[in-house]
This record gives C-alpha cells, sequence and structure tokens, in this order.
C-alpha cells in the first residue's frame, strides 16, 4: 500500500507555455500549471463545467521534455506528489503553495 500514498494522477490541459529555469550546475527545472475540468448538472437542470487548477513542477529530462514539446493548451496526463512549501514575501507576509511534483508526464493529443 505504501506505492498508493501522496500519489496524484491528473489529466489537464496547460493554462500558459511552462517556465524554464536552469539552475546552476546544468540541472532544469519547469513549472507549469494545468486545469482539470469536470462538468455536472446543478438542480435546475443546467450544465455547469468546475474548473480546478494545479500547479506542476517538473526536474531533469522531464523538464527538458517540457521545454522542448509543451505549450500554453497541450492535454497532458501527469503522476506525482503533491508537496507543500512556504516562503515569505517581501511585506513579512507568510504565504503556502502545493503543487504537483511530477516523476511521469504524457503527452496526449496532436
Amino acid at each position: 500500500m505504501n506505492a498508493l500514498r501522496n500519489r496524484v494522477q491528473l489529466i489537464g490541459n496547460l493554462g500558459n507555455d511552462p517556465e524554464i529555469i536552469n539552475l546552476e550546475g546544468g540541472a532544469k527545472l519547469a513549472k507549469f500549471s494545468i486545469a482539470t475540468n469536470e462538468t455536472y448538472k446543478n438542480a435546475q437542470g443546467e450544465k455547469v463545467t468546475d474548473t480546478q487548477w494545479h500547479n506542476v513542477v517538473v526536474w531533469g529530462r522531464t523538464a527538458e521534455i517540457v521545454e522542448n514539446y509543451l505549450i500554453k493548451g497541450k492535454e497532458v496526463a501527469i503522476e506525482g506528489k503533491l508537496t507543500t512549501r512556504s516562503y515569505e514575501t517581501k511585506e513579512g507576509e507568510k504565504r503556502y503553495v502545493t503543487e504537483i511534483k511530477c516523476n511521469e508526464l504524457l503527452m496526449l493529443g496532436k
């Protein structure tokens, strides 16, 4: 059952072009967001689409693939784990960010 702990699988579309960061030592980091949509009918019978946004970070060779092939709107399937980090703003406020650290990526569609 350990393989199922903190495991996320999503299929969605990129909300923007990936942000690529080249780190010292040659490491590469890619950041992007994907949107997942759920459609249902409300009490009045109207079709409603609920969109959720997910922040994704990708490291290493997979980040190179993201840099070369992914653009805004592209459909992808990702697998990874949820991570939460905190940082402090210039004003001294503490902020929290939840991201998916992607370890597998599959490009879908055309």
